[in-house]
């Protein structure tokens, strides 16, 4: 029991170290990951002040201060929290025999750093295309969801609005995935760290963008608005799926985007009953519905 405190312990320490070297400028600032997401939201908020999308829609939209805390709280807070109880797991499997070499399907040692950075970024996006099909479909895991699918107004801040229990999901089987590859992570992995956080804040930011051609690669903002419809195509428990890459979408056949006004009504029937804050919220899914 003591390696176990241990490590629990240490991590958590470590975590709240790092972050708290990150707000005080003391970590290289390719890899500061609290002002690294503060210039990303600045940045594309500002993109929706001058270039609105739908110009009736406020700056400071229905729920920004909600959902701004939510970034912080999802990225750094919660993180900090569960951080040594992720090392004890790590610990714990480590004694059952079980390592990242165990899994491995695929060695990229010896392949150019884009290629691995490229292989990292495919791989990931498709087990979090494959966990966010889940959250929809299984309705223990919808109740949870919900919460990032109450938003009532587009904005980037909306982008990390999720329920806590979303990380519980999504950590294992990003794992897992990293697992695959022996246990590979890229030392420039901060590079696609702030590329997904900059591909999701655009998708949910009130700015028209559509890429062109690479619309059937690239997530964007028209694309995941209708994910976040209030009227679904008959039959269907979600669409446009895509976190960074539409492409599963349009493989899987998940694709929908009838037109592209913005001006739909969004959450999903029943939304008037989740919390409006966010110690509510913090609870909601557990309760039967």
């Amino acid at each position: 029991m003591e390696i176990y405190l241990d490590a629990f312990l240490k991590a958590l320490t470590g975590t709240l170290d790092y972050t708290w070297k990150s707000i005080i400028f003391q970590v290289t600032w390719y890899k500061n990951y609290f002002w690294g997401l503060v210039t990303i939201s600045l940045v594309v908020w500002l993109l929706e002040i001058v270039f609105p999308w739908r110009k009736d829609q406020s700056i400071f939209r229905k729920d920004f201060w909600l959902d701004g805390f939510y970034m912080f709280f999802n990225f750094f807070i919660f993180t900090i929290v569960i951080s040594g109880i992720y090392k004890m797991l790590e610990v714990l499997f480590g004694q059952m025999g079980i390592s990242a070499s165990s899994l491995s399907i695929l060695d990229t040692s010896g392949w150019p750093v884009w290629a691995e950075l490229l292989v990292f970024f495919v791989l990931l996006d498709f087990v979090q295309w494959f966990t966010h099909v889940c959250l929809h479909k299984f309705p223990v895991l919808w109740r949870f969801h919900q919460v990032h699918h109450s938003v009532k107004e587009m904005g980037f801040a909306a982008h990390l609005r999720y329920h806590w229990m979303e990380n519980l999901f999504y950590k294992p089987l990003k794992t897992f995935g990293v697992m695959l590859l022996g246990g590979f992570e890229p030392e420039q992995a901060y590079i696609v760290h702030f590329a997904a956080i900059a591909i999701g804040h655009l998708n949910h930011a009130n700015i028209k963008l559509t890429y062109g051609p690479l619309k059937f690669l690239f997530n964007n903002p028209v694309m995941h608005l209708y994910h976040h419809s209030y009227v679904l195509p008959k039959g269907s428990y979600g669409v446009n799926f895509g976190i960074s890459l539409s492409l599963w979408d349009y493989i899987f056949r998940t694709n929908y985007i009838p037109e592209d006004s913005g001006e739909i009504p969004l959450g999903y029937p029943g939304d008037e009953r989740m919390p409006k804050g966010f110690w509510k919220q913090l609870v909601y899914g557990f309760k039967k519905p």
